[in-house]
């Protein structure tokens, strides 16, 4: 499921250029590009307040939007923004203009669930996180808001791949040429070595004994 579609207001901008941009700022808006699509860059100016709250609400980069400039509505995804460094408020937002057929890439969260079902979590082993963003190729109008990992029946020692993952229809993985890594369930001290850490926590089990090396 994508997020909730929304929609923002705003102006044409005749001029670029850093005096522009910072003209429209000093308004209290946003400068912005609209482009892609097989049409010519469009320039406009947001209110600060709407698109300030969409990017700090979460899921900006995987939402699409109807921008309303003077009354003609364009699809888009945003698909980088500008903060200032000391301030972090937007000072500049990039929109791809979304056809019917527009594909893009974007980076998705990943949701672990059901970490009290996975036996190696319970017997004091840790996940670790490899990848807490996974960058998918998919269609705009379909872009997964994250993907779900179900931890249940894990053990101390397993990864997590991307080919064990149910996908929605039409969504890839960017990285193709690999079957890489999201997620380990590791021992206690996730910087020792695994097998070692395996083989410890794993003894009261009856686990074979550890070959001499």
């Amino acid at each position: 499921m994508s997020h909730d579609t929304y929609e923002l207001k705003a102006e044409a901008r005749e001029q670029v250029g850093k005096g522009s941009a910072r003209a429209v700022r000093r308004n209290g808006k946003v400068p912005a590009v609209i482009y892609g699509d097989k049409q010519p860059p469009l320039a406009i100016a947001l209110t600060y307040k709407d698109i300030y709250y969409k990017i700090h609400g979460g899921g900006f980069l995987t939402t699409i939007a109807t921008i309303d400039v003077d009354g003609k509505k364009i699809q888009v995804l945003p698909k980088d923004f500008q903060l200032d460094p000391v301030k972090d408020f937007p000072v500049h937002v990039d929109f791809l203009r979304i056809g019917k057929d527009t594909e893009v890439n974007v980076d998705v969260p990943v949701h672990f669930i059901n970490e009290d079902k996975s036996p190696g979590i319970k017997r004091g082993g840790v996940l670790n996180i490899v990848r807490h963003e996974v960058e998918f190729h998919c269609p705009a109008n379909a872009i997964p808001e994250f993907i779900t990992i179900d931890l249940t029946g894990t053990n101390i020692g397993d990864s997590i791949h991307i080919s064990a993952v149910k996908l929605p229809a039409g969504v890839k993985p960017v990285i193709s040429d690999r079957d890489f890594t999201i997620a380990t369930i590791a021992g206690s001290s996730a910087m020792k070595p695994e097998t070692e850490e395996t083989v410890e926590v794993a003894a009261p089990e009856a686990a074979p004994a550890a070959e001499e090396k």
